[in-house]
């Protein structure tokens, strides 16, 4: 889709601890559910994304901002074991690593509180060490758990190089023009798709107007991602629609996340966009069978094995 410089996937976002809890049902506000499930597992949608661009095969590098605590560290050494080039992952001092709050019941739907700590104190000054390296780099991966100046501030800096830019608008907010216009590719998943459109997405008909119009407003193209119903793609204008496979889903969590690196990985290895979205479905619909973020997120040969 685009000339890039190099294979090389550079994911600046998030790194987060998550808590989960496994119950019935989410909560009411109000309401207390007992349940006897709970664990902990590394999460944050960047070092997600991340991770999942590694064990699928792609060239990750990773930008984030930790805490100088035991969550930070145990972070910093797991990302590093899944293969991550993290010499650029920054350590702060006075906010703690961030950490997330998620419900998952029992038809694999959760409900997330997102505490950010030290990702809210990633700027765009903290990237200086960086420039060069994104400046080389084939494919920019981005979400909005880190503050939009970044975000934005990276966009800006890689517009007049040859990188392509990836944007999953999650969590959902109202994006800037000057940041819509200088993305190659926007996924959200139907909530984000409905903030930015203004249009209720509950079908796959209204996502295909959805794409469109968050197309007309400067993105090149959108992946609107519909869970179990797939992914419907606006490619300069032109809508296509992609299924995902059946999958017997326990959890939800992270699986837009895989889908996001997926994505790049495919998009990096020269695959066209419809094959690259076919690839995150695929991804994704192995991750929703498991539980947990990170440990959710199979590896290319998983893939493979599967005749994907």
């Amino acid at each position: 889709m685009t000339n890039r410089l190099s294979r090389k996937i550079i994911v600046v976002g998030s790194t987060n601890m998550d808590m989960v809890v496994k119950t019935d049902h989410i909560p009411v506000p109000g309401e207390t559910v007992l349940s006897g499930s709970f664990f902990m597992n590394p999460g944050g949608k960047g070092a997600n994304q991340a991770v999942a661009v590694a064990r699928l095969g792609g060239e990750a590098v990773f930008i984030s901002k930790l805490g100088s605590d035991i969550f930070g560290k145990q972070s910093f050494q797991l990302l590093d074991e899944e293969g991550i080039d993290t010499s650029h992952m920054l350590s702060d001092n006075d906010l703690p690593s961030g950490v997330a709050m998620i419900t998952v019941d029992q038809s694999g739907e959760n409900s997330i509180v997102v505490a950010s700590g030290a990702n809210a104190n990633l700027h765009p000054a903290d990237l200086e060490n960086a420039l060069d390296e994104i400046g080389l780099a084939g494919i920019i991966l981005m979400q909005l758990e880190i503050p939009m100046d970044t975000v934005l501030f990276v966009a800006e800096y890689v517009a007049s190089r040859k990188a392509m830019v990836i944007l999953n608008p999650a969590p959902a907010r109202d994006l800037p023009a000057e940041l819509l216009s200088r993305l190659d590719i926007i996924t959200p998943n139907k909530t984000e798709a409905e903030m930015l459109s203004g249009i209720k997405v509950n079908n796959i008909e209204n996502a295909k107007k959805a794409a469109k119009a968050i197309h007309e407003k400067g993105v090149k193209n959108v992946v609107v991602t519909m869970g179990p119903l797939g992914a419907v793609i606006c490619q300069l204008g032109k809508i296509q629609v992609v299924p995902a496979p059946k999958a017997n889903a326990i959890d939800s969590t992270a699986a837009g996340d895989v889908f996001n690196g997926a994505l790049a990985v495919a998009l990096s290895e020269d695959k066209s966009l419809t094959d690259a979205v076919k690839f995150a479905c695929e991804a994704a619909a192995i991750s929703v069978t498991r539980l947990g973020a990170q440990s959710s997120i199979p590896y290319r040969n998983e893939l493979i094995a599967a005749k994907i």
